[in-house]
């Protein structure tokens, strides 16, 4: 008999499949917002409607602009993230007290990006959803769990720590 899948990666590898979805040279990524054991919404990482993706260019227009940059530089990117796209596909009601499960990968390997994490404006976008837990694939079967609570309690972009 097979073992079956656990829930938590069962979502997070629908998350990966979503983000095979995005249009972004640097880092894919892709989500899945669970409610009451149900899909709520899913979103991934790309240029917003109508605009041309990175992969239609052929080049990332942030690394064009930022070629050492790290951190920052968001407004030279033409991605919408995939927090950020499922987050506007669904109502506050339906995300209320929910779970985002995000699985974030480097498109030229394939390997996990396993410090990556919301970066802060996904984090506001998602404290202020009710969404109440995020969880984040580290590798094949892990994940990093992490309650939104924490980001209120613990606000990091006071002490001028950045992410993602």
């Amino acid at each position: 008999m097979k073992n079956r899948i656990d829930k938590i990666n069962y979502y997070l590898n629908i998350a990966k499949s979503v983000a095979e979805r995005s249009t972004c040279l640097r880092k894919k990524a892709g989500c899945v917002i669970v409610n009451n054991d149900e899909i709520v919404s899913t979103g991934y990482n790309g240029a917003p409607r109508g605009r041309k993706n990175c992969i239609d260019l052929g080049y990332c227009t942030k690394k064009q602009c930022f070629p050492n940059i790290r951190h920052g530089g968001y407004d030279a990117c033409r991605s919408v993230h995939a927090e950020q796209n499922a987050i506007i596909s669904a109502s506050r009601k339906e995300m209320m007290g929910g779970t985002l499960y995000l699985v974030l990968y480097k498109p030229e390997t394939e390997e996990y990006d396993e410090g990556s994490n919301s970066c802060q404006t996904c984090r506001k976008l998602i404290i202020n959803s009710g969404i109440e837990k995020v969880i984040v694939r580290t590798n094949e079967k892990e994940y990093l769990e992490i309650k939104v609570e924490d980001w209120i309690n613990n606000d990091d972009l006071l002490e001028g720590k950045f992410t993602y």
